[in-house]
């Protein structure tokens, strides 16, 4: 290649990287303060909806501010799905490890999801579980931890994250299932709610199998071991 080939190659390369930082960066940036209007899996869920032509089919999305939801509702799915989220950087390197060995043995790829990890999933990325999709959420995470605040972080997860079919965010979860905003779920309504989010679309808040039932309690006895309201007090400290 000729230097001026070679010259051109790079503009265009730094060009590239411009353009990635602008559509990346700067999104991310600006939903520190901006509530997100949707997300990418509310989209999917709507296309994927239109394309089995079900009818009826809504997105119930209703974003409240961290302070309108219930404490209850924080730590429960804190306790649920990442008991480590004030202290760790964006990723659970123990449950990655894990994760990571179970697929070399030939098992399902299966999560290791920190709660940030769900939060640039749910918002920037599209589902499965391939390792290029999750090279893509591991930068969108590097993102969140280093722009955003922790408090900031579970507010957009818990706004975000899907409770059932087409029902998205504690707010529109308590109001459909409980007929109560976020702010009044009590201690029992909030770890039944965290304990289908693993697959809210197969496992029913209003219709709970004996399982979703155990994992209800196991998470209630969690929510006990790390302290209540007291353990989110560590979020607003590690900033």
């Amino acid at each position: 290649m000729s230097r001026g080939g070679f010259r051109r190659l790079r503009k265009w390369a730094l060009l590239a990287i411009l353009a990635w930082v602008a559509l990346t960066v700067v999104p991310v940036l600006l939903l520190r303060w901006l509530a997100p209007v949707t997300s990418a899996f509310m989209l999917e869920a709507r296309v994927e909806a239109l394309r089995e032509g079900a009818r009826g089919y809504r997105t119930d999305y209703r974003w409240v501010s961290l302070e309108r939801i219930s404490p209850h509702a924080a730590i429960a799915v804190i306790a649920s799905e990442d008991q480590t989220f004030p202290f760790n950087y964006g990723f659970d390197f123990h449950s990655i490890r894990s994760a990571v060995r179970a697929a070399q043995r030939g098992k399902r790829l299966r999560g290791a999801s920190t709660i940030s990890q769900q939060v640039a999933r749910n918002l920037f990325l599209w589902p499965g579980r391939s390792f290029v999709r999750k090279g893509i959420e591991a930068y969108f995470t590097v993102l969140l931890e280093a722009l955003w605040p922790k408090e900031r972080i579970l507010e957009v997860y818990l706004n975000v994250a899907q409770f059932g079919r087409g029902i998205y965010g504690v707010e529109a979860a308590a109001r459909r299932f409980y007929h109560e905003p976020a702010a009044r779920l009590t201690a029992g309504q909030a770890a039944l709610l965290a304990a289908v989010l693993p697959d809210p679309v197969h496992w029913h808040v209003d219709r709970p199998s004996r399982f979703v039932a155990w994992k209800q309690q196991w998470i209630l006895a969690q929510m006990r071991n790390l302290g209540g309201a007291a353990y989110l007090r560590e979020v607003k400290q590690n900033q």
